[in-house]
């Protein structure tokens, strides 16, 4: 099952290291680098009904192996980014 609950002891930390790891990168080098972050990923977790759920949850569909005792609690929401090319 996937994991939706806040795990990371620093979101602040992570994230502003993301913007740095996309910092001189093109949009399309920026997108590249996004796709093999999640390929990495991906086969960090290594199961497929994980990241199925992943996907669906990312594309805003609900998962449909979400289990009932995950109703009600706080999920991680995933935002788009937004490139600007300078």
């Amino acid at each position: 099952m996937l994991n939706t609950q806040p795990t990371l002891s620093s979101y602040d930390d992570f994230y502003e290291a993301l913007l740095t790891a996309h910092q001189g990168l093109t949009t399309a080098q920026s997108h590249a680098m996004n796709a093999r972050l999640v390929l990495l990923l991906a086969n960090h977790i290594g199961d497929n009904a994980v990241l199925a759920q992943a996907l669906q949850l990312a594309r805003g569909q609900s998962a449909s192996t979400e289990s009932a005792s995950m109703a009600g609690r706080a999920a991680i929401t995933p935002v788009a980014p937004v490139h600007t090319d300078v």
